[in-house]
């Protein structure tokens, strides 16, 4: 069973305020938690989105250039 209510940002604020102040900080803690993994989340998918990438030339000459490094090497 689902029930749907619509509820203005005041009349929220006005239900949060009277909850005892344990459960307002158990709020403030949930919601801050939630906003920090979203926003962790979004700059990840950033950075990544935003990283430098290789064309096939350039991951040719790396890939012999590993190959050279890993000949030269004493085993």
């Amino acid at each position: 069973m689902e029930i749907k209510v619509k509820l203005s940002y005041f009349q929220i604020l006005r239900l949060i305020r009277q909850l005892p102040r344990k459960d307002i900080k158990k709020l403030s803690d949930t919601l801050q938690s939630e906003l920090a993994a979203e926003k962790s989340t979004e700059s990840l998918q950033k950075l990544i989105l935003q990283a430098p990438t290789w064309v096939d030339s350039e991951l040719n000459e790396y890939n012999e250039a590993r190959m050279h490094i890993n000949k030269s090497r004493i085993a």
